[in-house]
This record gives C-alpha cells, sequence and structure tokens, in this order.
C-alpha cells in the first residue's frame, strides 16, 4: 500500500486520540464511585431487610399491646359493674359475698394483665429504638448514595466533554488520511488491543517493541518514502519520521 509520508505520520496523531478516547473509556467504566455505588446497593438492600423485621417486630408488639388493653378495659368494665352492684348492696348476701370474691379475682386478674401490657410497652419501646437505629442508618446510607452519584454524574459530565473534545479533532485528524489506509489502521487497531499503528524508533516497532535485525533495518531503510510499512511480528503500521534514526 502506497499513502503520501505526511499522511501516514498524521497517523500517529489520530492514534493518540484513539488511544485517548480509549483511556477516556476506560475510565468510565472503572470509576470507584460506581464500585462504590454498588456497595452501598448492597447495603441498602441488607438495611431495608433489617428495617422490615424491626418494623414487623413493632408493629406485632403494636398489637399484643391492644389486644392486651382491650382485655384490661373488659376486666375494668366488669369490676365497675360489680362494684356498683356491691355499693347498692341489693339482692342475697350469698350473691353480695360472690360479687365479692368476683371483685378480688377481677383485681387481681386486672394487675396482672397491667403487669404484663408494662412488659409489653417496655418491649415495644426497646424494639422502636432498634427500628429508629435501622432508620438511621438507611438514612446515613442513602445521604451517602446521593453524594456518591452526585460525584460520579460530575466525573461522568468531565469525562463526557472530554470525549466529545477529542472526538471532534478526531475528525479533521482522519480526514487527512487516505481511505484505504484510514480503512487498514481501523481494522489493524480493532484487532491489535486499539494500536493500529506506531512510531518506529531505534531500530525497534513501537508497537511491539521487538528490535529489529540488521536485514530487517536494511529493507526499511531502502523502502520508499511512500511505502506503508508493517512490523513483522505484531503487523502494526510503522510510521517512520525523523525520530526513527533511519
Amino acid at each position: 500500500m502506497k499513502a503520501e509520508p505526511q499522511a501516514q505520520r498524521r497517523l500517529l496523531d489520530l492514534q493518540k486520540i484513539d488511544t485517548s478516547l480509549a483511556q477516556i473509556a476506560h475510565r468510565r467504566r472503572t470509576l470507584p464511585e460506581n464500585a462504590e455505588l454498588e456497595a452501598l446497593a448492597r447495603e441498602l438492600s441488607a438495611l431495608e431487610d433489617e428495617r422490615v423485621r424491626a418494623q414487623v417486630a413493632v408493629d406485632d408488639l403494636d398489637r399484643d399491646i391492644a389486644r392486651m388493653e382491650k382485655d384490661v378495659d373488659q376486666v375494668r368494665a366488669r369490676k365497675d359493674r360489680d362494684q356498683a352492684r356491691l355499693t347498692m348492696g341489693s339482692g342475697p348476701a350469698r350473691e353480695l359475698e360472690a360479687i365479692q370474691h368476683e371483685l378480688v379475682s377481677l383485681t387481681r386478674r386486672q394487675s396482672e394483665l397491667e403487669d404484663a401490657e408494662l412488659e409489653l410497652m417496655e418491649s415495644r419501646e426497646t424494639a422502636q429504638g432498634g427500628l429508629d437505629e435501622v432508620l438511621g442508618r438507611l438514612t446515613a446510607t442513602r445521604d451517602r448514595r446521593g453524594d456518591t452519584e452526585a460525584r460520579r454524574d460530575q466525573l461522568l459530565a468531565e469525562i463526557e466533554s472530554d470525549e466529545q473534545g477529542r472526538i471532534a479533532a478526531r475528525g479533521p485528524a482522519a480526514a487527512e488520511v487516505p481511505t484505504d489506509l484510514l480503512t487498514l489502521y481501523d481494522k489493524i487497531r480493532e484487532s491489535s488491543g486499539g494500536l493500529g499503528a506506531a512510531l518506529l524508533t531505534a531500530g525497534r516497532c513501537g508497537g511491539c517493541r521487538i528490535e529489529f535485525s540488521g536485514a530487517e533495518l536494511a529493507r526499511i531503510k531502502a523502502a520508499p518514502t511512500d511505502e506503508v510499512l508493517r512490523c513483522e511480528e505484531c503487523r502494526r503500521i510503522m510510521v517512520r519520521t525523523s525520530e526513527s534514526g533511519l
């Protein structure tokens, strides 16, 4: 393949831009904030599970307390009715004595229920404290996620701006390279890890860094300046400039 030396040298500018674009793409994929957000997502999922369990514990205790309060109210109402009958003093003595015994029993039952209710309320307070603690950690973790997302978005905006600037610069550089040479360069770049052309310098290929033999160097030196040379080892385009030392 033939191409003017200037067009070949333009490949080095194009390669520099393409290398920068590859680095930008790699930076976008490997932003530390992405890994941090993934870790925060796992942490939030675990905290949400913990919150659900804590909320269920509080809800269960609320139901138990409500049921206990209902039982206490029923006992209290029964006591009030018995006390009213006893205060009236009407009825057979045996019946009034039975009411007195029932009042004693109801008082004891009320005390037992109120003690049990107090224990439930204490347990509920502890459970609510656990729930509040989990909610606090959830809020703090969500805030961290928001801060991390903001940092990530800012970095992505900077990366996008840098990328667009380099893409804009690539167009004019590529326009100065003949179509067949540009096609060859792109094909090599895609199959060779992003490097399609490299400077030939100090008797070495700038792509694979192999040092050429004397015979190979003689062949390179004898090649016309418009001949597109490729490394026999890595097959990348070798660009000759005044720095090549030929």
